[in-house]
């Protein structure tokens, strides 16, 4: 993705979403826009003292956000899930405490208790 297309979609979208998520795919389909999301693999700060191993996502979810210019726009996002090797657990990135770490809008702080949901 260009940078140009790249700051034009952190001004349409929550800026913060360009932090965790990279953009895989863009599909506009007559009056509806699809972007679909993958959690990059950047370390959990709650575990920054553990090894941890990028195990895959979990199943991905579609989450319906703002219209843009009259067009439904549909967030497919795939959350990264990690092994501690230490514990031999799954983690993965807890949304409630990124969002107390940040200053959100209340749009994207809703966006995060929606994809809270899926785990």
């Amino acid at each position: 993705m260009d940078d140009s297309f790249r700051e034009l979609l952190k001004v349409l979208l929550p800026a913060l979403i360009f932090e965790y998520f990279e953009l895989t795919k863009m599909d506009k389909q007559a009056e509806v826009l699809h972007l679909y999301m993958e959690e990059q693999n950047k370390p959990l700060r709650e575990f920054s003292s553990d090894k941890l191993q990028s195990k895959g996502f979990f199943d991905e979810i579609t989450v319906q956000d703002f219209p843009i210019r009259g067009h439904q726009v549909f967030l497919h996002i795939k959350r990264r899930r990690w092994m501690n090797e230490a514990s031999g657990k799954v983690v993965y990135r807890d949304w409630d405490l990124v969002a107390k770490g940040t200053r959100l809008t209340s749009e994207f702080a809703s966006f995060l208790k929606e994809i809270s949901r899926y785990q």
